[in-house]
């Protein structure tokens, strides 16, 4: 696995930079977002500024995630179309992890869209598709630990736990400053961010912790498609 990591194109360590500042930043939109919110709004800082800082992030996210996704299409190892980019799992490489991938551009696009429309489709509607980019976090956490060749370095692995923790420690926060009320939605939010640790830590385990964890995915995808890489 690091053998492979030190002999990548500039187009490899291209796509998996922007893949890796495109979830952190992500992450950083998201823990934003849910901290924020509701009861839990710091009362030192003013709302615009947030929202500022919230849009600013979001911005920087695309950049870097438009980035990831050109040069992975063009990097000539794995032979991706662009079609890919916006049709999950049609890919002939990893096409389940790239499929995660996808969908979480696809979330995040349409966030992007109508959020330039927001003033035509009204705030309630834009709100509702606004929620699309805290599902678009983990399909792009799932994306990266299942397609990155660099999963079992020690630094990427402490991005990937620090992002999670992140992320599920700004859900109980909310919860914990959340009013009465809508008991059942708040249960049902602490065990979903619960349950994102424990399946990612078993997914890890069973596979890309694994010796040949890539080989051994390349080559199911090839079979799978009837050849090729």
């Amino acid at each position: 696995m690091t053998t492979l990591a030190l002999v990548g194109s500039p187009l490899w360590y291209a796509s998996r930079a922007g893949g890796t500042l495109s979830l952190l930043l992500l992450t950083a939109t998201v823990v934003l977002g849910i901290a924020s919110g509701g009861r839990a709004a710091p009362r030192t800082i003013g709302r615009f500024e947030i929202g500022l800082l919230h849009r600013n992030l979001s911005v920087l996210t695309l950049v870097f995630l438009v980035l990831h996704v050109v040069t992975a299409v063009l990097d000539p190892f794995v032979h991706l179309g662009w079609a890919v980019t916006v049709l999950p799992f049609a890919a002939s490489y990893r096409p389940l992890w790239l499929g995660l991938g996808t969908v979480a551009f696809d979330l995040l696009l349409a966030v992007l869209v109508t959020s330039a429309l927001r003033l035509r489709i009204g705030a309630r509607r834009w709100k509702a598709v606004h929620w699309l980019a805290y599902a678009a976090w983990p399909f792009a956490l799932f994306h990266g630990v299942g397609t990155g060749t660099d999963t079992r370095l020690s630094l990427q692995l402490w991005l990937y736990a620090g992002c999670l923790f992140s992320v599920v420690g700004a859900v109980w926060w909310r919860l914990a400053k959340a009013g009465p009320g809508r008991a059942a939605g708040r249960l049902a939010a602490a065990l979903g961010a619960g349950a994102v640790p424990v399946v990612l830590t078993a997914f890890l385990a069973s596979g890309p912790l694994q010796p040949g964890w890539a080989q051994r995915a390349a080559v199911t995808t090839a079979l799978h498609f009837g050849g090729g890489r």
